[in-house]
């Protein structure tokens, strides 16, 4: 562990989930391609877009909609709503199309399992302190297996903007019952995960499990209270 600012003791946590307590960046690539090939079966049309379509419908969706930029599920099922027209005939269909698409992207983006290292460290961790995870994806935390050791989850949508907004961070620690300077974010964003929890008055953690962690080669405002060279040494951060 390396520190950079004094640690108060710590009386609750809060996680991120997406490359935190596991690598989503392979899950997500598999999710999209799941994906593709259900469209190019199913829906001709749609299937002849390209990525840049894509991203061009997407920016179009949020334009139009911008508090949708922190809801991923609604996004992405409004952008699938706009692909798919050419594909459908009436509302309904649309609707229901949107949705089986959505369904099988949601499905394989759910599709992964825990290292039995992170498992073993929220079981430990859950038996001394409360928790909730806070993320701005949706990935099923029943599913892979996060709901046991957790005392809730706090997803971005449209009514809960994105981290590194303050907004989920401040209903954490409300829900965890505990003042916030003695609350431990931990993430691997040192943008959205350690500005955002110090911004509203929490300390942080920083821990990444998708990428070898070197501060020269991050963009960050602020230093988090301390840097994990291991997910389990918050046993020894929490007592």
């Amino acid at each position: 562990m390396r520190f950079y600012r004094p640690l108060k003791p710590v009386s609750a946590i809060t996680f991120d989930l997406d490359d935190t307590l596991y690598d989503n960046g392979p899950v997500i690539r598999k999710a999209e391609q799941h994906l593709q090939q259900f469209i190019h079966d199913n829906f001709p049309h749609a299937a002849q877009l390209t990525a840049a379509d894509w991203k061009a419908i997407k920016r179009a969706v949020i334009s139009e909609q911008p508090k949708l930029a922190s809801d991923m599920g609604q996004l992405r099922l409004n952008t699938l709503q706009v692909a798919l027209r050419n594909d459908c005939k009436g509302e309904s269909a649309l609707q229901e199309a949107a949705k089986a698409c959505f369904d099988c992207f949601y499905h394989a983006r759910s599709e992964l399992e825990l290292e039995p290292g992170v498992v073993h460290t929220l079981d430990q961790l859950s038996q001394r302190v409360p928790m909730i995870g806070i993320t701005n994806g949706n990935v099923d935390v029943q599913r892979i297996g996060l709901a046991p050791y957790f005392k809730g989850f706090l997803h971005a949508s449209v009514e809960r903007p994105m981290k590194p907004h303050g907004h989920m961070f401040e209903e954490a620690a409300c829900l965890l019952g505990a003042p916030a300077e003695t609350v431990l974010h931990v993430g691997d964003n040192l943008e959205k995960d350690v500005f955002g929890a110090i911004a509203a008055g929490m300390q942080a953690a920083w821990y990444a499990a998708d990428r070898p962690m070197l501060l020269s080669k991050e963009d960050t405002r602020v230093l988090p209270h301390v840097e994990l060279e291991q997910l389990d040494d918050l046993l020894r951060l929490v007592n």
